[in-house]
């Protein structure tokens, strides 16, 4: 199929033809992400504490603050990544709402990501002794699952994803580009900020393919600067700024990936010919986008399924439960030696 083409129905059927019970949208947990994130950040922009923040949900980008920076650990958001916080929500919320015992609950993340398999390990991806995830594939793992099992992947009908966690808002789309972590915190931050619903949805400033874009955002009459990278080269430019005192930013995205998540280790590689040809990063990238353009809902704090979890069971962003459930923390590890 074309590159940028949204498979996403046809992925839903495979899956359940594969042998899983419910399959879930981790675009669900990309909006949860952004209801802790943004809230974070909030917080600390408001204390002037810890700033710049920086996202921290790329694991490769992770682990490489953590192996070379680890003095500037604590500019790093807490959140987990969204499906490790999906998964936590399902061992927890779900399984209660739904009363199974969490035990026999095994959820396996279709990630676009390699290092998605290192973070699901992580002794502190876990509550009461349960990983919050339990395995990671690759999507490029999973189109080979698929012909293995013989599925004519372009004949399958489409089907929707699982309730409750199986909707979300075109702000959980974009996340897989470069800039759109960022951009989908900056709406919900500038609502929460002049408490109001504003009509400004798209932050152009931080979209394009760029591995540095800076910008300066005017919310509730402050200006706030931000920086998206991607590309652990250009991240290594702007942890330089940081630790030598020269940056003014208040907001950093990182991605290991150039590009971001659409660029992943465990994409399908795309032959050099394809490559000369068509710029393949765009390509996802556009398609991102137009899932947002397309969504009745922008906006992460306007998804109904968001708003039902906290009401019934994590209250509000930050709270105790929130804090337990869906974020994490991090530590100084060593180089590997070679």
């Amino acid at each position: 199929m074309p590159i940028g083409t949204n498979v996403t129905g046809k992925m839903v059927t495979a899956l359940k033809r594969l042998g899983f019970d419910k399959v879930f949208d981790t675009n669900t947990g990309a909006d949860f992400t952004i209801m802790e994130e943004a809230n974070e950040f909030i917080e600390r922009f408001g204390k002037n504490e810890h700033l710049p923040m920086i996202t921290s949900c790329s694991p490769g980008w992770v682990k490489y603050i953590e192996m070379n920076y680890p003095e500037l650990l604590p500019h790093l958001s807490t959140c987990k990544s969204p499906h490790q916080m999906l998964g936590a929500l399902l061992k927890t919320y779900y399984a209660k709402k739904e009363g199974i015992d969490p035990k026999k609950i095994y959820v396996v993340s279709v990630m676009p990501c390699i290092a998605k398999k290192f973070e699901r390990q992580r002794a502190e991806m876990k509550n009461e002794g349960l990983c919050d995830v339990d395995n990671v594939i690759t999507t490029r793992e999973l189109s080979r699952m698929i012909k293995q099992a013989n599925i004519e992947f372009n004949k399958l009908e489409e089907s929707e994803f699982d309730a409750p966690m199986g909707e979300a808002t075109g702000a959980a789309a974009i996340f897989g580009t470069t800039g759109g972590v960022m951009e989908a915190a900056l709406r919900t931050a500038q609502d929460t900020l002049t408490g109001e619903e504003l009509e400004k949805i798209d932050f152009n400033q931080v979209r394009g393919g760029d591995g540095i874009k800076k910008a300066t955002v005017n919310i509730a009459n402050k200006e706030i600067k931000v920086v998206a990278a991607s590309g652990l080269a250009n991240a290594k430019e702007i942890l330089e700024e940081i630790k030598s005192g020269k940056a003014d930013y208040q907001f950093v995205e990182i991605m290991a990936c150039p590009g971001g998540c659409v660029m992943g280790g465990g994409q399908p590689i795309k032959s050099s010919k394809i490559r000369s040809e068509v710029d393949v990063r765009k390509l996802r990238a556009d398609a991102l986008y137009t899932i947002d353009e397309k969504s009745n809902i922008r906006k992460s704090h306007e998804n109904p399924v968001i708003k039902k979890v906290y009401e019934e069971f994590l209250e509000k962003p930050g709270s105790y439960r929130a804090e337990k459930l869906l974020h994490t923390t991090y530590q100084k590890r060593e180089k590997y030696k070679i």
